[in-house]
């Protein structure tokens, strides 16, 4: 006879009333017991083969607070084609747009999905906006919107089909926001099913001897609540450290052991160390607005602890100085050279420390970078990223050298099977290699740069041996570590995904 405690008779019966499987939080309700109960009564219900749990994913939708303007005030091409109508069918864009009181960074989106939904079409020649249909019925996109804004929020697997369809047109248009649920359900086996209708007598259960059952005697009386210390029970989750902080700590502590000493340095960064120190010419490509963030207030900072090796860069960069080079051939700035910017390359760090009154000669440094670059975010890029930065400095380094430290790097650090590399250019070091690995069931991923840095950027630092430098992508190394393929997912705030995640 299975021998059952008060809280997992009350589960067995809730699931009963129920229907023999429902949700957790509908047995809650129907036991009247507390979550945790209730969980704790399903693990044990489920070891004596009376019940067992279900886990799926839910994916829960609401919108956001542009998504309720416009369930308030309707969508832009809503707007553009009650305009024309009303205009006749026909009519300038300017004028729609005028009548429809649309702000002017709404109209393109409007008359894009004006187009797209074949309400309206554009005569290009005479800008003249033709309505294709007087009175277009509701979408399914805003029934959608609707729909949402009289929830606060709801299941997507829930919504009809129809509706359902709209939902990535409203995640494209980011008018939502979505994200998943985990949801367990608690069934009834044919066992469990058998027991419950044989009509259980639920018998409360003490589980403290208090001092007034001793006293009166009811102690005999009651049944005492037996403790079984191999009960399962429900699982817990420890604080602990975010998957990628926990791999960039482990990452610095094998670097250390290596032998290499960690660099630091400002994010706010003078042009001086992100590019002309560096051998980048002041009128490079990546300098512009749309490969650096510069900072608004103040513009500029300070370079006067360092005027000898400005003036050295300065000579550099306009005839050779005593590099062997010809230099660029330009009239260096020296107010560029203070110009602000949020630091683009963990390389502004190995200047800073070649330029150290502390620089070791052999030596080995390492950083691990915070970097900013205005780029697209997509699956393999992102604005604010990290670099692992590394230079080696002494006598008779070599190419050989560099790579044979960037192979063990790779495989060390990031389990790769095998690497390969590739030419490449960069404006500071010669030669220059780019890093490519491969992981089985992962494929190959562009880690990085490298190279030895050219004569142009040490010899004006005042460093007279040669200096290995490198440059990867620690993200794309922790993503093929963990088999991620999708560098966004390093930042997800999915607490389940977080708390699962295990390194090897």
């Amino acid at each position: 006879m299975v021998e059952l405690r008060e809280h997992e008779q009350k589960t067995l019966l809730a699931l009963q009333k129920l229907g023999g499987k429902a949700p957790v939080d509908e047995v809650v309700k129907a036991s009247g017991l507390a979550h945790a109960a209730v969980m704790r009564a399903a693990l044990s219900l489920t070891a004596k083969k009376l019940a067992q749990t279900h886990e799926r994913k839910q994916t829960v939708i609401k919108l956001n607070e542009e998504g309720k303007q416009y369930a308030k005030k309707k969508l832009p091409e809503r707007h553009l084609i009650d305009s024309l109508v009303k205009l006749g069918g026909k009519a300038p864009i300017e004028k729609v747009a005028e009548n429809a009181h649309l702000a002017k960074k709404f109209i393109p989106i409007a008359l894009g999905w004006l187009q797209r939904k074949g309400w309206a079409t554009i005569e290009d020649k005479e800008r003249v906006l033709k309505a294709l249909k007087r009175k277009p019925a509701e979408g399914t996109d805003e029934k959608l919107i609707s729909f949402l804004n009289e929830k606060s929020s709801f299941i997507v697997e829930k919504l009809s089909k129809n509706l359902q369809s709209a939902v990535a047109v409203l995640r494209g248009r980011k008018l939502v926001e979505i994200r998943d649920k985990m949801l367990r359900e608690i069934e009834l086996t044919s066992v469990g099913q058998k027991l419950v209708k044989k009509q259980l007598l639920i018998v409360e259960e003490v589980s403290q001897l208090k001092p007034e059952l001793i006293v009166s005697g009811k102690w005999r009386q009651v049944r005492l609540r037996k403790y079984n210390i191999e009960a399962p029970v429900a699982v817990t989750w420890s604080g602990k450290k975010h998957p990628y902080a926990r791999f960039l700590d482990e990452l610095k502590e094998k670097l250390v052991a290596l032998g290499f000493k960690e660099m630091r340095g400002p994010l706010i960064e003078l042009s001086f160390f992100n590019f002309d120190s560096l051998y980048t010419p002041q009128d490079h490509p990546a300098r512009e607005i749309f490969g650096v963030y510069y900072v608004k207030s103040p513009k500029y900072g300070k370079v006067d602890t360092y005027k000898p090796a400005v003036e050295n860069v300065k000579k550099t960069h306009e005839t050779g100085w005593k590099t062997g080079s010809t230099g660029w051939g330009y009239h260096f700035s020296l107010r560029d050279t203070q110009r602000l910017l949020l630091r683009a390359h963990g390389t502004a760090l190995s200047v800073r420390t070649l330029l150290s009154k502390d620089l070791e000669i052999p030596g080995k440094y390492f950083a691990v970078a915070r970097c900013y670059r205005p780029d697209m975010v997509d699956k393999t890029h992102l604005s604010e990223f990290n670099q692992v930065e590394g230079i080696i400095a002494g006598e008779d380094l070599t190419l050989r050298d560099l790579l044979g430290v960037l192979e063990r790097f790779a495989i060390d650090i990031a389990g790769v099977d095998k690497v390969k590399f590739r030419p490449d250019y960069f404006p500071f070091t010669e030669p220059s290699v780019e890093l490519v690995a491969y992981k089985k069931d992962y494929g190959w991923l562009e880690f990085g740069g490298s190279g030895i840095f050219r004569p142009e950027v040490t010899l004006p630092l005042g460093v007279k041996v040669p200096v290995l430098a490198w440059g990867l992508g620690v993200d794309r190394l922790f993503m093929m570590k963990a088999g991620i393929d999708d560098i966004r997912h390093l930042f997800s705030q999915d607490l389940d995904w977080i708390r699962r995640k295990e390194l090897t």
